[in-house]
């Protein structure tokens, strides 16, 4: 099955079946193991990877984020610096689960509650301190 055809099949597995689905051989229980692609930014002196966890049937819509930089200390507060959009609304985080304020590498997780219904595309926004505009990070439905 493409990669494409995979995501598809994701996020249609959470409001239904699909024919095309079934013929490929995808099941509502593989829908949860399944996560869209890391995607990185690079700009300032500051690597940031997020990573979609668990989409779209998980309890949480949870983000694996990585933040990396030998230049600078990591302060950012996650939790009140970033927004979700689904399809356009926004969405404020529940918590960050992961490294503190501090030092030059962070991991966690950033937890957001489920969107319902599932929506045609994600963008998560990163608002560092002292960058001009926020860190743009989107994952849409394929066709």
């Amino acid at each position: 099955m493409s990669d494409q055809l995979l995501l598809v099949c994701v996020l249609v597995a959470a409001v239904g079946s699909s024919p095309l689905c079934g013929a490929a051989g995808f099941n509502a229980a593989q829908a949860t193991a399944v996560t869209a692609a890391a995607q990185t930014s690079n700009q300032d002196g500051v690597k940031i990877t997020v990573e979609p966890r668990g989409f779209p049937r998980a309890k949480a819509w949870d983000f694996a984020i990585t933040l990396e930089t030998h230049t600078r200390r990591l302060d950012d507060d996650l939790v009140s610096g970033t927004t979700l959009l689904a399809d356009g609304k926004p969405y404020r985080p529940l918590r960050w689960e992961g490294s503190p304020p501090g030092g030059h590498h962070r991991k966690g997780i950033l937890s957001f509650g489920v969107v319902i219904p599932p929506p045609q595309a994600v963008e998560l926004q990163i608002r560092r301190p002292g960058e001009a505009g926020p860190r743009v990070f989107r994952w849409q439905r394929g066709p």
